[in-house]
């Protein structure tokens, strides 16, 4: 894939020693980075980035945006799952959590308050991809190392760790090509709208079904990723659309197979997210017509964006741009206990592991967590 514009690189690494030798950002250096089987870079064109060592432990902070749905809630629980483990303790001094909604200036306000503190880091799941120039000039005149992941913030000089959200588009357009044909009417449910998640995987998506050759009605409405709000517009689509003929979902999959079931529409193909329930449903209904893809963003990528902040306050490159790997299984494929857990009730992104950062995480691990801000 080539990188856009608008890639997925929000945060800024910077100095750890006085503002005025370290305004201009990280020094560039070459490859290979720190552990290079974590810390993949994006391409062969990506840069490193390289901060003189600071002694720990250090103070790091999340900043969450929106939080109203499963996957941020479980994000957080895996941040402070990861931050509790003997090895990753040790390089703690403070860890603290905080969610601000969707309000940009909340966001970016909170950040700037955990760098005027004096944090060492700062891990940020950005609410918009723009707005953020402020705020990097400020860390870098303090020396706090921002760390991106899961949205965007839109820069090419700072770090930050992603999943390919186009490929994920593609991935599930051309698997419903393969599965439903070359024409139909699809339903797509969008996730949180001007996050450049939502917008990529839209845009992934749209370049496959609309390709020529393929001749589909798109009826287009927004889930939010959450389970409950994708189920209403799930249901309000098929009360005025009628029956469709295959489905992508970018989160709350298991709720659009509860209105499907619920209004007594045949399941058709659908391409969703990493959800357990969803899974649980691909494995259950199949025989009833749900052919299912599951591609998983893993919450657990907050897990690499604190260990990236960690490697660069200890003085290690890493990558402008790390590339973490999209996990797909199918109806075909998932296996009960390693891809799903028919045992697990409640809502779980089942896709948690990162074998290369020696990351992994149980589900006990992530649920004894909370997802609430910390005091």
């Amino acid at each position: 894939m080539k990188v856009k514009a608008l890639l997925i690189a929000a945060g800024v690494g910077l100095g750890m020693l006085s503002s005025t030798a370290f305004a201009k950002g990280p020094e560039v250096v070459s490859g290979p980075g720190y552990e290079e089987a974590c810390f993949k870079p994006w391409n062969a064109e990506t840069k490193f980035f390289k901060w003189p060592a600071k002694p720990g432990p250090y103070k790091i902070a999340l900043v969450n945006g929106f939080v109203a749905n499963v996957w941020r809630i479980q994000m957080i629980q895996t941040a402070k799952a990861y931050a509790a483990l003997p090895e990753v303790a040790k390089e703690l001094k403070e860890f603290k959590v905080v969610s601000v909604g969707t309000d940009m200036a909340a966001q970016l306000g909170a950040v700037e308050d955990f760098i005027n503190q004096g944090f060492d880091a700062v891990l940020i799941d950005p609410n918009t991809p723009t707005g953020w120039d402020r705020v990097i000039r400020l860390a870098n005149q303090k020396g706090t190392v921002l760390v991106g992941f899961d949205n965007g913030i839109e820069s090419k000089d700072i770090p930050a760790v992603a999943q390919d959200q186009i490929d994920l588009g593609k991935i599930s357009g051309e698997w419903i090509v393969k599965n439903v044909g070359n024409k139909g009417k699809l339903l797509e449910v969008r996730g949180v709208a001007g996050t450049s998640v939502d917008n990529e995987r839209h845009q992934g998506f749209r370049q496959v079904v609309e390709a020529p050759g393929n001749s589909f009605e798109v009826v287009e409405v927004v889930g939010n990723w959450a389970p409950g709000d994708s189920q209403k517009a799930t249901a309000d689509a098929i009360a005025a659309h009628g029956k469709f003929d295959g489905i992508f979902t970018q989160g709350g999959s298991n709720g659009t197979v509860q209105a499907f079931l619920d209004a007594g529409q045949p399941l058709v193909p659908m391409a969703g997210e990493g959800e357990n329930l969803f899974r649980v449903q691909m494995a259950e209904l199949q025989d009833k017509g749900l052919k299912g893809l599951s591609y998983g963003q893993s919450p657990a990528q907050v897990a690499i964006a604190m260990k990236a902040a960690i490697a660069a306050l200890q003085g290690h490159p890493i990558p402008q741009l790390t590339s973490v790997p999209n996990p797909v299984v199918d109806y075909t494929t998932q296996k009960a206990g390693e891809d799903y857990f028919p045992e697990l009730k409640g809502d779980f992104f089942a896709a948690n592991a990162f074998p290369p950062c020696d990351i992994k995480f149980t589900a006990p691990q992530i649920m004894s967590q909370s997802g609430d801000n910390t005091k």
